[in-house]
Parts: C-alpha cells; structure tokens; sequence
C-alpha cells in the first residue's frame, strides 16, 4: 500500500474526497462523491483501479451532517485506500477546512453547532469525524493538516475594506473572499494556456451551490464577491447572494426575528430555492415550466451579469471569462445566459461549442476569451499537501512483499 494523501472537501450541499498517491505528479487512487444533500442525495465513487464508476441514490430527503459522513466512510475503506484493518495505512492526509470554534463544554458545543450556517456545520463535523476515524485507522502516524486558503490575500487593500469605524476594521471586520482553492487552481490552469500573463484580465465564475465571481489580473486576486462570508455576492442555491443591511435591521426590529432565525433564513431557505419557492437546484429549475423557477433562473442570471461589469471595471478591461464549478461546467443555457449579459463588454461564445461543452467557447475573433475549464479543488489541496510535507520528508513505505523494493 503507497503513502496517500486524502482529501476531504465537505460544503454546503455536497461532500468530495479523493485519494492520491504521494508522488510528484499525485496519480488518482479513486474519488467520490456525495452531492444533492438538500434535495436527493446521490453518492458516486471511482477507483483508478478498476476505472468503473458506482452510483447509489439514497432516501429522497435531505441528509444532514451524521448521515452524509457515514454514508460515505464505506467507500473510503471499501476502496482499498484507507482501509482500518490493513497492514500497510495512510501516513498522511488533510482537511479542507476553516478554523471553526474551540469547545468549551459538550453542551455549549451543541449549541454552538446548531447556531452555524449549513455549510459550517457540514465542515465542522467532517473535520471531527474524519479525525477519529484516521486517529483509530492508521497504525502508522497520521500526519493531519488543515489548508487555509491565502489566494484571496494579496488583493489591493481597498478591495478589502467595509467603510466601519476603524476599530471594527481593525479588528477583524473585512472582506476575506472565499472559493481561494478553486480560484488558485483556475489560476494555475490558465498560466498553462496563456504563460506567465494567465489570461490578462480575467474574471473566473465559480457557479455552484456556492457561487463566486474572481476577477483576476495575470493570475492574481483583484476583487471577489463574497466578503466577510460566503452570504456575499451571486445569487446562490440556498443563500441570498448581497442584500440590504437594513433589511436585516427590519427583520431585527420590526418583524422581532432572532439573529438565529435570519441566519437560518439568509443561509438556508434564501437564494434559487426561496425565490422559487420549489428547489435550489438549478437544473430541476431549468426543467420546470414554472414562472417562479423561471424568475429564480432569471435572477441569477442578472446578478451575475451585473457582478461581472462590476469586476471589469475593477480590472479596466475584460480579456478572458471562464466558466467552473457545477453549474458553469454543466449549464450550457446558463453560461449562454450569461455571457449574452456581457456582451457588452465583448462577449460572444460560439453556440455549437458551448452546447457540446468545449474548454473554448467563444466565438472566433471575439475580444474576450471564453473558458470551460473544470475545477478540480481535491488535486489543488493535494499539491499543496505535498508543499506542507514534502516527499523526502515522510520517507515512502516498504513494499510489504518484497521488503527491499
């Protein structure tokens, strides 16, 4: 059994994880996934081995935090890669995560846990379980790390600040932007196509559950969406996308709800899902003959367009527009949507391409670029893995056959 790395990408609505064997070039074991969690759940799993995919369909409901990692903890065993009872186990794996709250007592804890958003508590009890799990599995030390993204870090300090009082700046009040691990790694393919210029001024829509928008200049964060958290920006599957303050104040004030009330509002019950009233789920809106779904589609789509003239203007200019994430990989109709949005600022895709899902959509002699290029967050976490423990420093296991190989 080689040293693996694992990782374990949880959100809001869905639980990623793949395992890679620790090389330079980090050659798949297998990966999976659990998506849908708000709506239908659908587990899906590879291996590198047999090169098949397994595809189960669970309960018709939403699962919650519990069931969603225990429904996946055997396919990480099953697979071969992280197996308890095997002689030779990972040596090493990582956590895509945040920092979450300390404990400060069991009951307090659970009531902390209740009060965060979905996508927290998803992340928080993937980071707990998957801890004990590989505490109890591996027989050899496990080497646990927890990546912070930092693509987000060097934009201007202007695309930082909220004008508050200073104080509140200075302690801690500001726009950290989120999505950093698939924005590096969108980065990191576009300096491959384009060299050291990555695409010039390039604005990158990570269209998701969660959705984000990323203007970049050659490579580099300028200015994002989301902010303080990801509540900020787009339109998105369950969360409002940007809103009033005072909005919040007259919830707060006049219609008496509590703060846990329009968290849970704002974070759950918001976005595509409450201005439909029906599903958060874009496709399900898209194959609906439903006026209100037809809104909630229509309003993503401005938002969006709206967000992308905002980005331009913080760049000068607009080179290269790419689409990831589920829904910008997957949607033609959206990403047709959207670019006829901006078209004002050049751009045109070809029809045929985008409808059969090219990396290169944009109409010949376009001024803007038009990318698909999928997103792949898991070997992004990966790579940097290998950055925190480099290969010579966990020395590579003995074939347990042949002890001198």
């Amino acid at each position: 059994m080689a040293d693996a790395i694992l990782v374990l990408n949880a959100g809001s609505s869905s639980l990623k994880f793949a395992a890679f064997e620790r090389l330079a070039e980090l050659p798949v074991l297998m990966r999976g996934s659990l998506t849908s969690l708000q709506s239908k759940p659908r587990m899906s799993v590879s291996s590198a081995e047999d090169e098949q995919t397994t595809q189960t369909d669970f309960a018709d409901r939403p699962i919650g935090p519990k069931k969603h990692w225990n429904s996946s903890l055997p396919s990480l065993t099953g697979a071969g890669c992280f197996n308890p009872s095997a002689r030779s186990v990972t040596r090493s794996f990582t956590v895509d995560a945040i920092s979450l709250p300390r404990r400060s007592s069991n009951r307090q804890h659970s009531r902390n846990s209740a009060r965060l958003p979905l996508w927290l508590r998803f992340i928080n009890h993937t980071i707990s379980k998957s801890s004990s799990w590989l505490a109890a599995s591996c027989r050899t030390p496990c080497r646990s790390v927890a990546l912070t993204p930092r693509f987000h870090a060097e934009r201007p300090r202007l695309a930082t600040l909220y004008a508050l009082p200073r104080a509140l700046t200075e302690s801690g009040i500001m726009s950290f932007g989120f999505h950093g691990i698939s924005y590096g790694h969108i980065a990191s393919q576009l300096r491959e196509r384009y060299g050291p210029t990555a695409g010039g001024r390039a604005v990158v829509a990570h269209l998701g559950s969660g959705a984000s928008l990323c203007a970049m200049r050659e490579g580099k964060s300028v200015a994002t969406t989301m902010g303080f958290s990801p509540l900020d920006g787009l339109v998105m599957s369950t969360r409002s996308g940007s809103l009033d303050p005072g909005v919040i104040l007259y919830l707060l004030q006049d219609r008496k709800m509590l703060a846990d009330e329009i968290s849970q509002l704002l974070y759950d019950r918001s976005g595509l899902l409450g201005v439909s009233g029906i599903s958060g789920d874009m496709q399900r809106l898209l194959d609906l003959d439903d006026p209100h779904a037809a809104e909630a589609v229509d309003l993503f789509v401005y938002r969006a367009g709206r967000e992308i003239g905002s980005l331009a203007a913080a760049l000068g200019g607009l080179d290269t527009l790419v689409f990831t994430a589920g829904i910008g990989e997957n949607s033609p109709l959206i990403r047709e949507k959207i670019c006829e949005a901006a078209a004002w600022l050049g751009v045109t895709i070809d029809a045929e391409r985008n409808r059969e899902g090219d990396e290169r959509i944009g109409a010949s002699g376009a001024a803007v670029d038009v990318l698909v290029i999928p997103t792949d967050e898991e070997r992004a976490v990966a790579a940097q893995m290998l950055s925190v423990a480099p290969l010579e420093a966990i020395p590579r296991q003995r074939n347990e056959r042949n002890p001198a190989k």
